[in-house]
């Protein structure tokens, strides 16, 4: 299926969005009205020290006389000490919050992924799935704890400013705070044009996070086809491509910064230039002009930190709106609230009320498709007993896996039911269900640790015996004492350090030991040599027997034993018979059977079609 194309997102400044951001932040209520308090103390301390400052002057500079000053000094020591204090918790704090902010999204997010459909995974690549969870989230949770600092710290110290600059000298602060209006279109202007760039920055790094993906999981099959050059150059035009708008993003950053810089510097100017002409005056002291002075400067700090966290907010909101549409995602296939409540959610399932699973499945005019135009399945019918061996046989596309995606509940028929012992598996619950199926895959994936805690992973509480049991039963045993740590022995990334067989051997132990009502095989014997295809023949029909189970065979030695075959063709059961009664009817199963078995053994099944 075609993967779907990142979403793009072209809104202004999202006040909702950060809202629903936020939200993250509220659990740690204590630790955010601490920050919010030491921040206002670094605030008020700030906006102090030029009040001390025009004191020290027009009491100890002008007069030119010490007396008080041993009071000042302890006054001044004591002020300072206080803001040393104010730094260190909230260093401490604001790094708190970080870390616990990023955890509880990562943990909300990675709850969702385990929520989601298939389908989901049908449209969204590993590398944007990848680029959310880790360096968005990370850029999220930064902004909320350091941008909400500076926020208040900000916030609270221009305001605070404003109100000391207007009591010293109304009409000189007015004039000074004139250079703030064009300031605010400034930032305005610039607002949109740094949150298009970040905003593109984000979706490409999401692309490049999917080839470094593709390029590392996709080695072996990259230097077959000696795709190496061309791999290179088309990686060189994703980099080159966020590259450029990372440019851009950085050069509108810089052009603001230098503007604020420039606008401060004009309202310096403007403080000088009227309140140097009070001063000689007389209406205005020299200590109230080097406060008023230190005040502008102070003034235009805080913006020009609040321009750098607007700018950091451009690029956190593009990150936001990604990991929020990731987090708020409805899976396509969910349980009624009635069904959730009764037997309990995929988080949380309350398995003291499942009902019992005999093993009877039923398709039922059952259509589907994955795109529209592309109908996969029609009028679908299907009744298999417990029990029953089913094996599936057709071309690509015939509707195989599909069958079984439906009956795992991967996806939901379009129209139709699908019955499990006369009950709509909608009535029962996602975990219910896919708690009673054993699923071997073509191509097996473990997980990194080791054998061990691989057959455990579906009944984590699983005793050694219990592992052991499970691994003789599909004979995994002799190999896996062979190795030098037994059944502690690591498997590496994707089961990386077995073979195939060995890994599908794995695969079938840890299928078992929850022991399964229904059991799926997809093509599970295809990529492994006779040997080992033999071996796992052998665990297969042990395993299978008395269970219900569905086998998506390419090879078809391997199905012979089946209770029934289904040949399908345009997801339409074309033949349905066991082994030899296909043979005898000289159809098409007779056909592929054939041109399968031609040149290696053929005369082998032709004698058992005559003998029969």
């Amino acid at each position: 299926m075609q993967k779907l194309q990142e979403e793009t997102y072209n809104k202004r400044f999202n006040l909702d969005l950060w809202k629903e951001i936020i939200k993250y932040s509220l659990p740690y209520k204590r630790i955010l009205l601490g920050l919010a308090a030491v921040m206002l103390l670094v605030a008020g301390v700030d906006a102090v020290l030029p009040l001390m400052t025009r004191y020290a002057i027009d009491n100890f500079v002008v007069p030119n006389q010490l007396e008080g000053f041993r009071g000042f000094a302890w006054v001044y020591f004591l002020i300072i000490s206080l803001q040393a204090l104010n730094i260190f918790l909230f260093i401490y704090l604001a790094g708190r919050l970080e870390t616990d902010i990023a955890c509880d999204i990562r943990q909300a997010a990675f709850e969702k992924l385990q929520q989601l459909s298939l389908s989901y995974y049908d449209k969204k690549p590993v590398g944007w799935l990848m680029a959310r969870l880790t360096s968005d989230i990370h850029r999220l949770s930064s902004v909320i704890s350091w941008g909400l600092v500076d926020l208040v710290w900000g916030g609270s110290m221009m305001v605070t400013i404003m109100v000391i600059m207007l009591a010293l000298n109304f009409r000189l602060a007015l004039i000074t705070l004139s250079v703030v209006p064009p300031l605010a279109l400034i930032s305005l202007y610039f607002q949109k044009k740094i949150l298009a760039e970040f905003r593109l920055v984000r979706s490409l790094n999401s692309k490049i996070t999917g080839a470094f993906n593709e390029g590392i999981s996709g080695a072996r099959t990259s230097k077959t086809l000696v795709r190496e050059e061309q791999n290179s150059r088309e990686f060189a035009d994703l980099t080159a491509s966020m590259k450029a708008s990372s440019v851009r993003a950085a050069v509108f950053s810089a052009l603001f910064l230098p503007l604020v810089l420039s606008l401060s510097s004009i309202g310096t100017g403007l403080a000088l230039w009227r309140g140097g002409g009070a001063v000689f005056q007389g209406v205005l002291t020299y200590g109230t002009l080097v406060a008023f002075v230190n005040y502008t400067i102070q003034f235009f700090e805080p913006v020009r930190e609040l321009a750098r966290v607007f700018a950091e907010l451009q690029s956190a909101q593009a990150a936001g709106e990604r990991v929020l549409s990731l987090i708020k995602t409805e899976p396509d296939i969910t349980d009624s609230e009635e069904i959730a409540a009764r037997y309990g959610t995929i988080l949380q399932p309350d398995s003291s009320k499942w009902p019992a699973f005999k093993g009877k499945v039923e398709f039922r005019q059952v259509n589907f498709h994955y795109q529209v135009e592309e109908p996969i399945l029609e009028n679908f019918n299907l009744k298999v007993a417990p029990g029953e061996k089913i094996a599936l046989v057709g071309e690509t596309g015939s509707g195989k896996s599909t069958i079984v995606n439906l009956l795992c509940r991967f996806y939901e028929p379009v129209s139709g039911q699908i019955l499990l012992d006369g009950t709509d598996y909608r009535r029962r619950s996602q975990s219910w269900l896919q708690s009673r199926i054993g699923y071997v895959l073509q191509d097996p994936h473990l997980f990194s640790g080791t054998i061990a805690d691989n057959i455990r992973f579906a009944r984590p509480a699983a005793s050694e015996e219990q592992i052991k049991q499970a691994a003789r039963l599909v004979q995994a045993d002799d190999f896996i004492i062979r190795l030098p740590r037994g059944y502690q022995t690591e498997v590496g990334e994707g089961g990386d350090l077995l073979s195939t067989g060995q890994k599908q051997l794995i695969s079938f132990a840890r299928a078992i030991i929850n022991d399964p009502i229904l059991f799926v095989l997809d093509e599970a014997t295809s990529s492994i040599d006779t040997e080992m295809e033999l071996l796992i023949q052998k665990a297969a029909d042990r395993v299978l027997a008395g269970r219900t189970s569905f086998i998506i065979a390419h090879r078809l030695s391997t199905i012979k034993q089946a209770d029934r075959i289904l040949v399908l063709s345009g997801g339409r059961i074309k033949e349905s018979g066991s082994h030899l009664e296909l043979l005898e009817r000289q159809g098409y199963y007779y056909e592929l059977y054939n041109n399968q078995f031609i040149g290696r053994d053929a005369g082998e099944h032709l004698k058992l079609r005559v003998g029969s």
